[in-house]
């Protein structure tokens, strides 16, 4: 049995920024700016960008912590209006509603999520996509640790407990769009595949190493065979 963790923003829609606008947004509101010039979003989760955007620009750890879940809570309400009449289709990314339907079809593979989204925020952005987040059967979030290398053993233990049987990391496989993805389940043993529709293209990612590199996921047959070897 095989565990497909699917990660959301660059493997399975892209919001055209706007969760970026909306984070932005959310620390203006509460700190006062929205984090150095060019900071980067991609791999990471929200409250690492939290914290990353206050510490960079000089506020005290403490105060990162005292603020966090407040800049969250706002980030969650900014998000709303940036997905609110969003063309399903154009948020979504090639081939993933077909993958998604083939892997829930599978008797021997598990449809997951892990991704550096609050669960909140990652329902929302499936859902403007038209990704109906229900039929995910296990999943990692954002909320559950801020580091996203802790995530993949949080999935699995859900795995284990939604099976009722101990899960081999290495029938964990991880898919996602950075080398964050490809390198976080490593300490378990969990296997990689990378999808190049991000920020990141094949031969970036080629180069982390993951165990299957597709362009995009519109190829259905051998993205499930990927899962199934990886």
């Amino acid at each position: 049995m095989k565990i497909a963790l699917f990660d959301i923003d660059g493997t399975l829609v892209w919001t055209q920024g706007a969760g970026k606008r909306a984070m932005e947004r959310a620390l203006v509101a509460i700190v006062g700016n929205a984090g150095p010039e060019g900071h980067r979003y991609d791999g990471k989760t929200d409250r690492q960008i939290v914290r990353e955007a206050m510490l960079l620009t000089g506020h005290e750890a403490s105060r990162v912590e005292s603020l966090m879940e407040t800049v969250i809570a706002r980030y969650l309400i900014e998000l709303e209006p940036e997905l609110a009449g969003a063309d399903p289709d154009a948020f979504v990314l090639p081939g993933v509603h077909a993958v998604l339907d083939a892997v829930h079809e599978q008797e021997d593979i598990v449809l997951g999520l892990l991704t550096g989204n609050v669960v909140s925020g990652a329902v929302r952005k499936l859902k403007a996509a038209g990704i109906d987040a229900d039929r995910f059967v296990v999943g990692a979030y954002g909320s559950d640790h801020e580091s996203r290398p802790e995530l993949p053993p949080i999935a699995r233990a859900r795995a284990e407990a939604a099976l009722g049987r101990p899960v081999n990391g290495a029938d964990c496989v991880i898919i996602g769009d950075t080398p964050m993805d490809v390198a976080c389940g490593r300490p378990m043993g969990a296997r990689a595949i990378a999808v190049a529709t991000g920020h990141y293209d094949v031969a970036a990612l080629t180069a982390c190493a993951p165990d299957a590199v597709f362009a995009d996921l519109t190829d259905t047959a051998a993205v499930l065979e990927a899962i199934r070897v990886a």
